[in-house]
This record gives structure tokens, sequence and C-alpha cells, in this order.
């Protein structure tokens, strides 16, 4: 069932059940007032019948056989009858001796039990049928001075118009509601469809991105921002997002593949000198052999990089143990003291601080900062490493008085595979991810890593981790990585 159904659906079946409920208060209220009408009515007469009759027996010392010997000549009930009001006036022995002229040959049938309740002061309405014609009585008592009863006052009047005015209010209320609710139906029917056409639209544009595999195309959003242009611009961005992405695996497998296919070649060429001779040449044998060596090791260093990238994508959890930072960070600086190839390596402020973490993950990743630092830093120049913190944060900071890094690049410095300058490098051999990788573990940690650089005047690249893991990420604009996956030196 479609939405569109649905709404109408609900949007007749809310109207329905509101006129229902109309119609029936309705009709309860006009019923209940018909009936204390017509009881009003009754009781006026029933009370003029008795001021009447009151004013002629007073007049009389004997009461107890007033109509027997009709002495007393009381008035005609047809003075008190009108239209379809019946009056009847019975002694209290239960014999009619005067009634109205409407009533014809017929008398008004009372049931015994009408009489005693009157007698005893239960004078209410009631109805009952005459020829198949319904009738609201009402009985009233005569007494006497001394309270005995002397006779009865019966008033009736049909209820014909009642129930012919009920009948065409039920009617009414009926036809009203049908047609009400046909109504209802049709112009639901149309204003879900209106308000649900944008939404087609959209659907429909979505529909058609999906079948050309266009992703560039986007869905036009309506001029008036509501729920569904807000709905549209969603989709935009859903789209971008979803076209950046595509776009970023697409460069990724053809950078990995391009990162794969330079060793693999190296590797192959070298093979196929040895299957031209150059086994025979110890000296050329060794060379060969050598360069297959490095070119393995190449990439195996590439598919272990990628291979963490991946569990860190998936959220694997770190190992976690308490680490001494201060000594994590000695260690770093022995191990790169032996690699500084001419550039001068300083320890400069060393706090100590402890946190919780996987220790050979943070180990490579200050390696990795201090390699791209020894990397892209003159001989003669200096690189320093130092640690400091306060009451929340750890901070380790790699500065080097290097060439620096020009602003535009910054933003892309993690994205895997990005490089800014391959010329830059005196070392062909890195896989272009460790800064993608040191960013993923620093993520992983609960920290961030962020780089400030001038050109001509060096870089530094801090790395902030949390003394505690229920603390947050420093209040820092951190470096946002971007999901473009571009070349990377490392």
């Amino acid at each position: 069932m479609s939405i569109r159904t649905r709404l109408t659906l609900w949007y007749v079946g809310l109207l329905a059940l509101l006129l229902i409920v109309f119609g029936v208060a309705l009709y309860a209220t006009v019923y209940i007032t018909s009936y204390q009408e017509v009881d009003r009515s009754l009781r006026q007469r029933a009370s003029d019948i008795q001021a009447s009759l009151a004013t002629v027996i007073t007049l009389q010392d004997d009461l107890s056989s007033l109509f027997e010997r009709k002495v007393v000549f009381l008035p005609n009930a047809d003075v008190f009858s009108t239209g379809e009001i019946y009056v009847q006036l019975r002694n209290a022995d239960g014999k009619v001796f005067s009634r109205s002229e409407n009533l014809g040959s017929q008398y008004l049938a009372i049931p015994s039990e009408q009489h005693a309740r009157a007698r005893f002061g239960q004078a209410a309405p009631s109805d009952f049928i005459v020829n198949k014609t319904r009738l609201r009585l009402y009985v009233a008592p005569i007494r006497a001075k001394n309270d005995a009863v002397l006779g009865y006052i019966e008033v009736a009047q049909s209820l014909r118009q009642v129930d012919n005015t009920l009948r065409e209010l039920a009617t009414l209320i009926t036809v009203s509601i049908a047609a009400g609710l046909i109504v209802a139906a049709v112009g639901g029917w149309f204003i879900a469809g209106n308000v649900l056409a944008p939404i087609g639209k959209v659907m429909t544009a979505a529909q058609k991105i999906t079948r050309a595999r266009d992703l560039g195309r986007r869905i036009e959003v309506p001029q008036m921002v509501d729920e569904v242009g807000r709905l549209a611009m969603t989709f935009n961005e859903m789209l971008a997002r979803i076209e950046e992405l595509f776009r970023a695996q697409q460069r990724f497998v053809a950078d990995v593949s391009h990162e794969l296919r330079s060793p693999l070649t190296a590797v192959r060429g070298n093979l196929d000198l040895l299957q031209r001779g150059a086994a025979n040449d110890p000296e050329e044998r060794a060379q060969v052999i050598e360069a297959i060596d490095s070119e393995t090791a190449r990439m195996s260093r590439l598919v272990s990089d990628l291979l963490l990238l991946a569990r860190q994508d998936a959220g694997v959890p770190i190992a976690k143990q308490m680490i001494e930072l201060d000594t994590l960070l000695l260690e770093v600086y022995r191990q790169a003291q032996v690699t500084a190839k001419g550039v001068t390596f300083v320890l400069g402020a060393e706090d100590q601080a402890i946190i919780t973490g996987d220790r050979d993950r943070l180990k490579q990743v200050l390696l990795n900062l201090v390699d791209n630092a020894v990397k892209y830093t003159p001989q003669g120049g200096k690189v320093t490493l130092s640690l400091t913190k306060d009451d929340t944060w750890v901070k380790i900071a790699v500065q080097d008085t290097g060439i620096g890094i020009a602003a535009e690049n910054i933003p892309n410095l993690f994205d895997r595979f990005y490089r800014v300058d391959k010329a830059r490098s005196r070392d062909a051999g890195g896989t272009g991810l460790g800064l993608a990788i040191a960013k993923s573990v620093v993520d992983a940690h609960n920290g961030k890593i962020t780089v400030e650089s001038q050109i001509g005047k060096g870089s530094t690249f801090t790395v902030w981790l949390p003394l505690s893991e229920t603390k947050t990420v420093p209040n820092t604009t951190p470096l946002a990585q971007s999901p473009r996956l571009a070349l990377n030196e490392t």
C-alpha cells in the first residue's frame, strides 16, 4: 500500500471518527431536547388541569362523592387539549368521566402501574403505543384537601412529529457524513499526491542517477526549502560524499597498483637478468639478489601498512598497557641518532608521563615522524624531539629546520599516498602511508596530531595524547583527514 493511499485512509478515517462523534452528539442533543420539550408540555397541561379542578373542588364541602353525585361540573377535557395532545380524566375507581374529542371513540388505556405510581407521587412520563402510534404519557393524581386521591389526570402527546424530526435528522447526518467522507477522500487523495509529488521527483532523480551510474548529477532542490527541500539537499550531500569516496577508492586502487607495480617490475627485471646469465658473475648476482630483496621488503612494508590501516578502519581495538612515554621517547631518540645522516638530533623538554595504550604503535608513529623530519631537513639542520604535559594532555613534538610545507598542502598531508613533492625525498623507499598510519594510531588513542610549517623554516608535528581515556580531544582545530586518497611520501 502506497504512502499516498495510507495518508488518504488515515485522513478519511480520522474525519469519519470526528463526524460520527459530532453526528451522534447532535442526534443525542436533539433527541433529549425534543423529549424534554414534550415532557414539559405534558406537565404544563396537567398542572393547568389540576389548577382548574382545585378551584372547582374547593367550593364544595363534601368532597367524597363529587363525581358520583355530579354536584360539580368539571371543565371539558377539550379545554386543555390542542392538536395531538390528548387529555383524559379518570376517577379513583378507574372510570373515565371526561376525555378530549380528538380521542374519538378511543380511550387511553393506561397501565395500572402508572396510576399506582401517580398515587404515591411518582408522576413521571412514559411511552406507550396506541394503534401503532407512539404516545408520550403523563399521569398526575387529583387530590382533595385531605390529600385523598379523587382521580387521575392523563395527558398524552403523539411522538409522530418528534420521530419524524429525529428520522430526518438521522438521514441528514448520515448523508452529510457520507458526502463529507467522499469529498475528504477525493480531496485527501489529491492533497497527498501534491504533497508527495516532490518526493516522487526526488526518488525518480535518484533512480536515474543510480541507473546511469553518474554520481556527478544532483537532485533539483525546490525553491521552497521545506522538509522535501531539506531531503533533496541531504540527498545531494550524500551523493557528493559517495562520489568523493568513490573517486577516493579509485585513486586508492590506482595508487596501490602503482606502488606495487614498480617493485614488481624491478623484481621481474632482475629475475630476467638472472635467467640471461647474471648468476654466472658472483658480483652481478649479489647485486641482483640485493635489489630483489630490497624490492620485496618494500612490497612487504606496503602490504603490512595497508593491513594495519585496514585493521584501524575496521575498528579493531588497540592493545592497552601502561606506557612510560619518557622512556619511549629516549628509545626513539637513540634509534633516530643512528639514522640522522648529517642532521643534528636534539632531545628537548622531557617530562615524565604515563598513559594507557599500544606501545609498539606509538613508537611506530614517533619513528615515522622522526624519519620524515630527517628526510626533509638538509644536512647541518636540526631535529628536536620533546615531551611536555599539563593536567590533561601529553604533547610530543617533532620539530625540524627543514624545507617546510606549503599551507595549501597541509590539509592533505595525512591522506593515504599523498605526496607534496616526490622530488623532495632523498629516499624513495617509503610506502606513502606513514602519516596516514600515524593519524590512525593517534585517533585510536583518543588523541590528535597537528602540524605547523613555514616554507624554508621547517615544520613541527605534534602528537596530543590524553592522560586518561575519559578525557576529550583538546580544544584546538584538528587537522581533518580528507577522504581523498592520493600520494603521500613518508
